[in-house]
């Protein structure tokens, strides 16, 4: 099975001040880099970064990789276009694709290769979701998800209210969850306070770079 994945990092980060999320540093590597050292650890054949409001600062970051580079030019239009613009950048024939956030400091190849053995378990579902019981007992949706061919073709073609959470709330039937403990799935960076939380529950800190990028103008071109 060939595996592709699209890796978002076209946020604002609004709520983290205007600094890029998925450019703090976990034990010395921004958490863009160590999204695409699990992809790549786990097998996935291709990958594409989706760029938007820091695109230099995350081109600088991923100078090294070999990986496909995509800016979103208007990148507050919402996640479905940097979905779909990942979706077109990648090779035409994969079985199936990943779509992966850029601020999930947890995530290594295992659980990336996990999924995909959840994917091959899927039946005739088109997209598996991983799911985690909270705290309180709730079950809750994670990332990454990975879907298939046909949904990739449906989505490149869909308009921004056919694609990703519209999708999901449209056709819960289409959908197999991958029900684990593993909180890897279900923990991402928004704000400052997610930073302490984060530092307190796992004894490891997430430090801005030396140099810390604030949030230059919105791209303008591909």
């Amino acid at each position: 099975m060939k595996v592709g994945a699209v890796l978002l990092a076209a946020g604002a980060a609004s709520r983290m001040g205007g600094r890029p999320k998925c450019l703090l540093e976990l034990g010395g590597v921004p958490l863009v880099v160590r999204q695409c050292l699990a992809l790549s650890g786990a097998g996935v054949d291709e990958v594409t970064v989706v760029s938007g409001h820091y695109a230099a600062q995350v081109e600088a970051a991923l100078a090294s990789s070999s990986i496909t580079l995509v800016r979103n030019p208007s990148p507050d239009d919402g996640q479905a276009s940097s979905v779909r613009l990942g979706l077109q950048a990648l090779s035409p024939n994969l079985d199936a694709v990943i779509v992966a956030l850029a601020d999930q400091p947890m995530i290594e190849a295992s659980d990336i290769a996990e999924l995909i053995s959840a994917y091959r378990l899927r039946g005739d579902r088109a997209m598996v979701v991983p799911r985690v019981q909270s705290v309180d007992g709730k079950w809750v949706p994670g990332n990454p998800v990975i879907l298939s061919a046909e949904l990739r073709q449906q989505w490149q073609a869909a308009e921004d209210d056919g694609m990703c959470r519209s999708w999901r709330q449209q056709h819960p039937e289409k959908i197999e969850w991958f029900d684990t403990n593993n909180r890897h799935y279900a923990t991402d960076i928004d704000t400052p306070e997610d930073l302490q939380r984060f530092e307190a529950e796992t004894g490891h800190a997430l430090v801005w770079p030396s140099v810390s990028p604030v949030r230059p103008g919105i791209t303008t071109s591909t």
